[in-house]
């Protein structure tokens, strides 16, 4: 395969056939984002500035909401704070992935939301792809979807003919694509298995408004106090791919 040596241009043109499914989604949603802050009486530079600054979706629908009530700035920090408190579970995970990633590696974290954590941590990435711009390039396109999405929605969503009620299960449904085609490749499903159990067990116990901190935090600790055995499943499922490839 003929490439440039422009290891940027080289990683866009892999990258962005990849993140298409998931602009059509941070399209939707930042549309979405832009005309409810409309709604709300706000001029469009709010929701451009704020989607370019705060890029975590769920908190900015969640502060739109507490700028037209009373000032409580330590209320605002603990939502944000729970809402996107999964972060710091993600970021564990990526800690091996982003290494030697040079001077990229502070974009590649303050651009890290669900998203580019799900492409970035799955991504087979080609030999000749640098692996640093291979996983900014899919974060920064992510970053641009969005705030493109909340620019349109704040300038023109006024004027589209369609109603967008009920467009943020785009990515509940995008997510569930993503699990069924990781769980479609696994050998042994025994993370998968652990991720449904953990999960189900704290929904059950904690409730559906509570159930997403405990959730991360059980994971991380099985991960971790199990990760010898978890790596040893994972090492026969790539050896057995690696195999299956020479064949």
């Amino acid at each position: 395969m003929s490439y440039t040596r422009k290891p940027a241009l080289d990683a866009f043109r892999a990258t962005f056939p990849y993140t298409i499914p998931m602009m059509t989604g941070f399209l939707f949603l930042g549309v979405a984002y832009g005309i409810y802050m409309k709604s709300l009486g706000f001029n469009a530079l709010y929701p451009i500035l704020m989607a370019a600054t705060i890029y975590a979706g769920s908190v900015e629908f969640i502060v739109a909401g507490l700028l037209i009530t009373d000032f409580d700035p330590w209320n605002t920090f603990l939502i944000a704070l729970m809402v996107s408190g999964r972060q710091f579970f993600y970021s564990i995970s990526m800690l091996t992935k982003y290494s030697k990633t040079g001077k990229k590696k502070g974009l590649l974290i303050a651009t890290l939301v669900d998203e580019s954590f799900s492409l970035n941590y799955l991504a087979k990435i080609p030999p000749h792809i640098d692996r640093g711009w291979y996983m900014l390039s899919v974060s920064l396109l992510l970053y641009t979807y969005w705030v493109t999405g909340a620019a349109l929605g704040a300038l023109f969503g006024t004027m589209l003919p369609f109603d967008l009620k009920g467009v943020e299960f785009a990515m509940t449904a995008l997510f569930i694509v993503i699990f069924a085609e990781q769980w479609i490749k696994e050998k042994s499903h025994a993370s998968s298995l652990l991720g449904i159990g953990v999960t189900v067990t704290c929904l059950l116990i904690f409730g559906k408004n509570h159930f997403l901190l405990p959730t991360l935090f059980g994971i991380w600790l099985i991960l971790t106090l199990f990760r010898s055995q978890f790596e040893a499943i994972l090492s026969r499922e790539c050896h057995t791919e690696t195999q299956g490839d020479k064949v």
